[in-house]
């Protein structure tokens, strides 16, 4: 046995179950993790666009270009024209958009949120910092987040 086998099983256990409530939550919205996050994203930015979403979830523009065309479609998003700026657009969440996100389960697991809300702050920030350790040492850092959230291949950006 390796001295990384636990920490491999562990990661593809949390890969396994992320996956499985993305599956489950795309089923109860119609919509994927990654399209709630920017529906998140636009509710949460004060003047939201598509550059300043992407950075917000840590996504690239050109993924974050795609899945707004798919809200777009939908119903859910609107881009608008900048007052200040015709180049620059803005984006506006429907009532649709609106409601789907009221609607919309935590995106991680309820028991995960659970457990996780009666840590203390510094066990938080522990497990934060060892996660954030783990994808630094994995190079991940820079990787675009969508493939975890959405299938399809991974692109170094």
């Amino acid at each position: 046995m390796k001295d990384y086998d636990d920490i491999l099983v562990s990661l593809r256990q949390i890969t396994r179950a992320i996956d499985i409530h993305s599956r489950d939550l795309q089923k109860q919205t119609g919509l994927t993790t990654s399209q709630l996050l920017v529906l998140e994203a636009i509710q949460r930015i004060d003047v939201p666009t598509p550059g300043s979403v992407a950075k917000e979830i840590v996504l690239s523009q050109a993924t974050v270009t795609s899945l707004l065309d798919r809200l777009e479609t939908r119903g859910l998003v609107r881009r608008e024209k900048m007052d200040t700026d015709k180049r620059s657009v803005r984006l506006v969440i429907t009532k649709e958009g609106s409601e789907k996100i009221k609607s919309a389960p935590e995106m991680l697991q309820s028991e995960f949120l659970s457990k996780y809300r009666q840590l203390q702050p510094w066990e938080r920030q522990m497990l934060i910092a060892s996660i954030s350790r783990i994808a630094a040492m994995m190079n991940a850092e820079d990787l675009d987040a969508s493939p975890i959230l959405t299938s399809g291949e991974i692109k170094v950006t």
